[in-house]
């Protein structure tokens, strides 16, 4: 990936080359692939202790009700995502899936309800679409309004809450996908305890003006190091989280993603709010029957990482393809190749054996429960 002038910069830019960043090209953004510490010691560094993440080419979006009810807001919004936001309480967040007619998945993202307007995080990839969607079916009921001037932070780790706790005690007291005003070094922020790694940690929305001197501070903590993409993407993968365009993407129902989970039994077949969403008619029933393909843990049989885009087979030789590999690399925590992708269903049990097709070579692999690693979140 080569930098071009015309990549957008995030308010921590300078701050991630100060630190060493080897800034890439990624969703349009120059951001930070790894640091001089390397992807590998950032991975275990996250696990062990806390890394911080430059995650500000994320969109963060307002939707305020225009009739002034949070509940008119979640309404309106529940007619886009299968997701209960009625019943979302105030000071908590819940993941969300946009879905197209055809059932496909259009985007994930994070809803939080701040009491009087809702606040969705969507993928840097699938920002400019989310919005225009948003605003092509919402606005009759919602002002919805891009925070284009804020960065945003991840701190995760097993230390991430010891180290947040310095700059505000009050953060012990959150719980895994809460979300809360926090005044850090003076400074009015959105904190959410929750993250993309698999461990316990926050994602913090912050004022652009005052981002580069909380990540400083944060930094300043020697139980803090950078980390860049290549880590963030080893540990989502080691923690079975989905990327957008890769796991998930406009061909995947929620039910192929393994993601019926993100569907509460309000908005399903018989529930009091069923229905009502964009291709509803699709997803609800094969929640009910499941779907042809289903997303996978896999395994290799060796050492050696199976990459996205390789074909699975049943058979060592011969036969027809079974699926494909979607995310793949080496995972640090587990000292092993790990991947996640399609299958048809009827391969898709527990240590169902496949073969991967690997520069002319089928490459045994085995279905795996996701994630391969213990996720740590503080849930109570």
């Amino acid at each position: 990936m080569t930098l071009t002038e015309d990549l957008r910069q995030t308010p921590l830019t300078a701050f991630n080359i100060a630190h060493g960043g080897r800034m890439v090209s990624f969703a349009g953004y120059e951001m930070p692939v790894q640091f001089p510490d390397g992807v590998l010691k950032e991975h275990l560094h996250c696990r062990a202790a806390a890394g911080l993440f430059d995650v500000s080419h994320m969109g963060q979006v307002i939707l305020r009700p225009k009739a002034g009810r949070v509940e008119d807001a979640a309404l309106a919004l529940e007619r886009l995502v299968p997701v209960d936001i009625l019943g979302l309480k105030p000071g908590r967040q819940r993941y969300g899936l946009f879905t197209a007619q055809d059932g496909g998945i259009l985007d994930d993202l994070m809803i939080a309800n701040r009491g009087d307007h809702l606040f969705l995080v969507v993928n840097a990839s699938c920002k400019v679409e989310d919005i225009a969607h948003l605003r092509a079916h919402l606005s009759d009921d919602c002002e919805i309004e891009e925070l284009t001037d804020r960065a945003l932070i991840a701190l995760q780790g097993p230390d991430a809450e010891a180290v947040l706790s310095v700059l505000a005690p009050e953060v012990v007291d959150m719980r895994f996908m809460d979300v809360a005003d926090v005044t850090l070094l003076g400074v009015s922020c959105i904190v959410a305890r929750a993250g993309y790694t698999g461990e316990d940690g926050y994602e913090i929305s912050v004022d652009a003006s005052h981002a580069v001197a909380l990540a400083e501070a944060l930094l300043a903590d020697m139980r803090v190091l950078p980390v860049g993409l290549g880590a963030r993407d080893s540990l989502r993968l080691e923690s079975g989280l989905c990327l957008y365009g890769h796991d998930i993407d406009a061909a995947t129902t929620p039910a192929q993603g393994a993601l019926e989970w993100a569907i509460q039994k309000v908005r399903r077949t018989g529930g009091a709010r069923a229905g009502g969403f964009p291709g509803a008619d699709i997803i609800l029933p094969e929640l009910e029957t499941g779907a042809a393909r289903r997303r996978v843990g896999l395994r290799p049989d060796g050492r050696a990482p199976i990459r996205e885009g390789a074909v699975l087979f049943a058979d060592e030789s011969g036969g027809e393809p079974v699926g494909r590999v979607t995310s793949g690399g080496f995972g640090p925590s587990v000292n092993a190749p790990v991947a996640m992708g399609f299958v048809a269903t009827d391969h898709s049990g527990t240590d169902t054996p496949l073969f991967a097709e690997v520069r002319g070579k089928r490459l045994a692999v085995f279905v795996s429960p996701l994630p391969f690693i213990t996720q740590r979140y503080k849930r109570s």
